[in-house]
């Protein structure tokens, strides 16, 4: 028997069907591919099946994205959120990528060698500057001492310390020696849980479970939530907890602080001024990339639908 010629619907059809699908495989697996999607982040690899450890090379879709990406937002009125998120999306792809770009400060490593001031902190051999306080003084003396831990703002560079500089100049970045060095402690590493439940009663959180991250709301959260929705700089203190946990040996309690957060500004919403915070830096601070896909899903299902959900791209959703 001999085929017959398919009509050309059928083969337009295939051809559809196959440009659809190449369309959908790039999005998942080729975050650096030439996109038209009107949400399209060249800068979030949640999306990505292999994140690389390099930043990936993301010039060929400056282009496409401004001519169509940008003007279809403008009319439709979503590029202020858009541009939040992509700001935000290049600092937390730099930090998931282990900072690629600062080349962790090759001559202040070399010159602190010996110091290691942020380790030494966290073992008790030193102080905070400039405060001069100890770790364990920080623990015992300023815990539900709210009015300070509001108000006075070079403490939290010593207690979450990252690998990029911070307001306090005084307070120095994390080395990848002293890295190694504090998930080698287990006194650092214990100390630093402390550090996080005393923030956590800051903002009216308990650790519920130490081994899985669990939180949930205090017997105070309703206080400590009409603070945090007042002064909103400690949205950035959380963005740099969140940074520092998974750092420093406790990526697996990022996921579960930012699902409390999320359900609390999209679905309780009890915090609407750290909603823009949890989902431009929160979500996408979390390494897990599966538990970051999930995070997102959640916070698409919980969002409100008359906005435009510009936290992943239009084609996943």
């Amino acid at each position: 028997a001999i085929n017959r010629p398919q009509s050309h619907d059928s083969i337009n059809s295939t051809i559809i069907d196959k440009l659809k699908s190449f369309r959908k495989k790039r999005y998942c697996e080729a975050c650096c591919v030439e996109t038209t999607d009107e949400f399209y982040c060249c800068y979030d690899s949640t999306w990505e099946t292999d994140e690389s450890t390099s930043q990936p090379q993301r010039q060929k879709s400056k282009h496409t994205r401004f001519t169509y990406q940008r003007v279809y937002t403008w009319l439709f009125g979503n590029q202020y959120n858009f541009v939040r998120f992509e700001n935000a999306a290049r600092d937390m792809q730099n930090y998931r990528h282990n900072y690629p770009k600062h080349k962790h400060n090759l001559h202040r490593q070399h010159k602190h060698r010996a110091e290691m001031p942020n380790f030494n902190f966290y073992c008790g051999r030193q102080h905070s500057e400039p405060d001069g306080i100890y770790i364990h003084t920080f623990h015992s003396d300023w815990f539900e001492r709210y009015h300070k831990l509001e108000s006075v703002h070079t403490y939290i560079q010593w207690l979450f310390p990252l690998q990029e500089p911070g307001m306090n100049y005084r307070a120095p970045p994390l080395t990848r020696q002293e890295i190694r060095a504090f998930l080698g402690s287990d006194l650092a590493k214990r100390n630093l849980l402390k550090s996080y439940k005393l923030m956590l009663d800051f903002y009216g959180i308990r650790l519920e479970n130490e081994r899985t991250g669990a939180v949930k709301r205090a017997p105070n959260w309703a206080e400590r939530f009409q603070n945090l929705n007042m002064n909103t700089h400690n949205n950035l203190r959380i963005t740099r907890i969140l940074k520092s946990l998974g750092t420093l040996g406790y990526p697996h309690y990022q996921a579960p602080l930012v699902r409390f957060f999320l359900e609390e500004t999209l679905v309780h919403q009890t915090l609407p001024g750290v909603k823009d915070s949890a989902l431009n830096y929160f979500l996408f601070a979390v390494l897990d990339k599966r538990q970051r896909r999930k995070l997102v899903r959640f916070a698409y299902s919980s969002y409100d639908q008359d906005q435009p959900f510009v936290w992943c791209p239009r084609n996943l959703q």
